[in-house]
């Protein structure tokens, strides 16, 4: 099939198309997202089977001092590709990546925040109700519903996949994994990071790719589906740097509350996948001991060149 894909340069669209161009004729989004006439002409120029739209701002705690260009970014610039897509005669599948930050605050949040015990069971699935408390998600939530606007009135198939944290970078420092990680590595006494009582649940990039790459060889089956992605297995951001601490052997001091607070912090975060299981047979393979392991190895390596 061919393939038209945003944000191949990002680290899960780079990951991406290393396996889709074994198997598929696939174009990378060339435009920037809010030159609105390049990419309608590049879409329609390229003529794909599937659009996966993968480019955004994905810096959730810089959206809350960069809202305008978040917003324009994630959600104008979607909206315009989705009116673009809307035109092609071979399209099968728009398959959008939102995030599950778009289930924002719960009661079980609060809950967390007054040190009252999680449960673990309680599991975010796609008819869990939605209230993003953060710009970035506002604007996913938003190119949710333009999506199915767009179903129903333009008769566009799309899959929306609420994506959990995703894990095992090489180049990029930014996100909690790595940067703990680079921290410990660099910093034998002490490092310096943000709120210890959040939960979240983690992924590693392959099973990510192994999960897109379903998606789009069964357009069928995802058409006007939403999925939650899971693991099912949240853990605690303090309990998640001891973990990493203890495989590194690292025995310093975790510096707590030393980044800009976040408004209205989520402290609970975590998904299921039984929906996208039943459907394509789909559910992540790596623990998290095994992932962190393998992301521990690469920053190793970074550190040693």
């Amino acid at each position: 099939m061919k393939i038209f894909l945003t944000g191949s340069s990002g680290f899960i669209g780079e990951n991406l198309v290393k396996k889709l161009t074994l198997t598929h004729e696939v174009h990378e989004m060339q435009s920037d997202l809010l030159e609105h006439k390049k990419v309608q002409q590049e879409l329609l120029n390229a003529d794909p089977d599937i659009v996966v739209h993968l480019a955004a701002r994905t810096e959730v705690q810089q959206s809350f001092y960069e809202q305008i260009t978040f917003s324009d970014t994630n959600y104008v610039g979607t909206v315009n590709l989705i009116e673009a897509a809307s035109k092609l005669k071979n399209l099968k599948n728009f398959v959008f990546a939102s995030t599950m930050e778009t289930y924002g605050w719960q009661p079980i949040s609060d809950e967390v925040k007054n040190n009252k015990i999680p449960n673990k069971h309680i599991l975010f699935d796609e008819n869990t109700p939605t209230n993003p408390n953060a710009p970035y998600a506002v604007a996913k939530l938003g190119c949710e519903y333009y999506l199915k606007y767009a179903k129903r009135s333009l008769g566009l198939p799309y899959t929306i996949i609420r994506l959990t944290n995703c894990y095992g970078r090489d180049n990029n420092d930014f996100f909690v994994t790595e940067q703990i990680i680079r921290q410990m590595l660099n910093n034998e006494h002490e490092i310096n990071l943000g709120y210890a009582e959040p939960y979240r649940n983690f992924i590693y990039i392959d099973d990510m790719i192994d999960m897109w790459s379903l998606v789009i060889k069964h357009y069928d089956k995802c058409n006007g589906k939403t999925f939650t992605i899971g693991p099912e297995q949240a853990i605690k951001i303090k309990d998640y740097a001891e973990m990493i601490a203890k495989k590194l052997n690292w025995q310093g001091k975790i510096n707590w509350d030393t980044k800009d607070p976040r408004p209205g912090e989520i402290y609970w975060l975590c998904s299921n996948h039984k929906l996208i299981t039943e459907t394509i047979g789909w559910g992540p393979k790596t623990s998290l001991s095994d992932g962190l392991d393998k992301t521990i190895e690469i920053w190793k390596k970074k550190n040693a060149e």
